[in-house]
């Protein structure tokens, strides 16, 4: 039976009785089955900031413990304590304000509230003439979550962290108290609340850098796999606003995608990327065929060919007409070009069930042949064993970096007491794979999948990514988290928040009560 009276989708939690004890899941954006908190009391939808001080100051006084919760994009259990908490839900909350950008400006403000998604300041700062430039993300995450939780675009040559974009934010801290943070880097304050965990309180508003809008380009070459393992990563990615690469292990095959800017009045065409959305039809197919590979590695196989191939196509339409655009490159609008969405046709692909399984780890990108050629080294130990370890999630693995990016927590940090230099930014290595609907929901060999986090783990310097991990994940890396950071975020965490009511799974991991 799902409650009714909380206002929130029926998607976003289960409720679970025991006796005259009942407790809700509060699920990931995967949904049901995709717990993120599994002792939720209440959620509250919550209608303005100072509505959620209200249920904060309220909480306190209940001794409860309290996590905000935006779009859901976390991967597994780790976005609460496994202690009773609250969740304040702050999608409705979704106030843009105070543009600020004069003519000629190279640059300019806007405040945001948290629960506003990028998609919805794409749309606003677009029709002023404006973007946030390469601090962004998915179109389906909230800027509050996306800031507390280090989320980040893939790129060395720019600032692409999201909290690279923040100038302030207002947090709602552990008394019920707003306290304004401004950018610092000579201020443990603001190191702290740059990557805080949501653990320092709830970020309630963001005021963010913007910039002209501008036209970019998004081109994409294929290579051999000895060409990018043998070669010059670092320069294959530095030259660009933002890059990537795309891994297909089973195909011996690299996607390198890269944008940059274009001049505006170059071409009329408008691109807009498919991000995540698929037709009826194409989600019937890809379900059955993924889930037959959690019995035959041929499926798996025969998988990767079918993504590949379509990888091998622009995934853009145009958007004033919405007929697909089949040669590279592709031009259009900032984040259209950059981040997309979905298509009106369409809808999300974990709409349909289809769920996955990840593992992001950055390492640094001094590091980045050894730590490829390592992973190519495991999968090849299985293929010596018989055994074919892909379980491809739409587009094989993706390998994402960062330009340095100093704060306590956050992947892209540098000047750390492990003698690593990370100065020259990082390449994280994010492993999705197929998570089938069918019988225990465990991958076709799925202790390869440990084996492979445990030894990059085990074997390189590396951070993990705060929503792609597991708690086993979270718990095994901690070792290359710099102690002096981890103290000096502590001793913040504790005056903003001193009877810890805003605790997570992560947070006691990392020993911060």
């Amino acid at each position: 039976m799902i409650p009714t009276g909380l206002g929130v989708g029926v998607g976003s939690f289960l409720l679970l009785c025991s006796g005259t004890a009942s407790a809700l899941i509060w699920n990931t954006f995967d949904g049901p089955g995709s717990p993120a908190c599994h002792n939720v009391s209440r959620v509250h939808d919550a209608t303005s900031v100072e509505d959620m001080v209200s249920v904060v100051k309220s909480a306190i006084q209940s001794k409860s413990l309290v996590r905000a919760a935006g779009k859901g994009h976390m991967w597994y259990d780790t976005q609460c304590s496994d202690d009773s908490t609250i969740i304040i839900r702050t999608e409705d909350i979704a106030g843009i304000y105070d543009f600020r950008l004069p003519a000629g400006a190279l640059h300019g403000s806007v405040l945001v509230d948290a629960g506003v998604t990028f998609f919805q300041l794409a749309e606003y700062l677009h029709e002023r003439g404006a973007s946030v430039g390469y601090t962004l993300t998915n179109w389906n995450i909230s800027f509050g979550g996306s800031v507390a939780m280090g989320a980040h675009r893939s790129s060395i040559r720019e600032d692409s962290m999201v909290a690279a974009g923040v100038l302030a934010m207002d947090i709602i801290d552990g008394k019920g108290d707003i306290r304004r943070v401004e950018r610092d880097e000579s201020n443990d304050d603001w190191l702290a609340a740059s990557t805080s965990l949501g653990l320092l309180g709830i970020i309630a508003r963001i005021k963010l850098k913007i910039y002209p809008d501008s036209k970019v380009y998004a081109k994409q070459n294929t290579f051999d796999e000895k060409e990018v393992l043998e070669g010059d990563i670092f320069g294959l990615i530095a030259p660009y606003a933002t890059a990537n690469l795309w891994w297909w292990p089973y195909k011996r095959k690299f996607h390198h995608r890269y944008y940059d800017v274009a001049p505006v009045n170059f071409t009329e065409q408008q691109g807009f990327q498919n991000t995540f959305s698929v037709t009826d039809l194409e989600a019937f197919a890809a379900k059955n065929l993924l889930n037959s590979g959690k019995y035959l590695p041929t499926s798996n196989m025969l998988m990767e060919e079918i993504f590949f191939g379509q990888w091998e196509k622009p995934n853009f339409r145009e958007k004033t007409t919405n007929k697909p655009i089949d040669k590279w490159p592709v031009y259009g609008w900032n984040y259209d070009v950059l981040i997309g969405g979905l298509y009106p046709d369409q809808k999300a692909q974990w709409d349909y069930g289809l769920r996955a399984y990840t593992l992001e780890l950055a390492f640094p990108v001094t590091m980045a042949n050894a730590v490829l050629k390592r992973a190519r080294g495991l999968f090849d130990e299985e293929l010596k064993r018989g055994i074919i370890m892909t379980s491809t999630y739409r587009s094989g693995i993706n390998i994402k970096f960062g330009r340095h990016y100093f704060d306590f927590l956050g992947q892209q940090t540098y000047n750390t007491s492990d003698g690593v230099d990370w100065s020259k930014g990082t390449i994280m290595f994010d492993f999705p794979s197929y998570r089938p609907s069918v019988g225990d929901e465990k991958r076709f060999n799925e202790p390869f999948y440990h084996k492979v986090a445990n030894a990059l783990i085990d074997e390189f310097p590396c951070r993990p990514h705060w929503t792609k991990n597991t708690r086993e994940v979270f718990a095994r890396s901690k070792k290359h988290l710099d102690p002096n950071y981890l103290a000096r975020f502590k001793a913040v965490r504790k005056e903003f928040d001193p009877n810890g009511i805003y605790r997570n799974v992560i947070g006691e991991i990392l020993e911060m009560y």
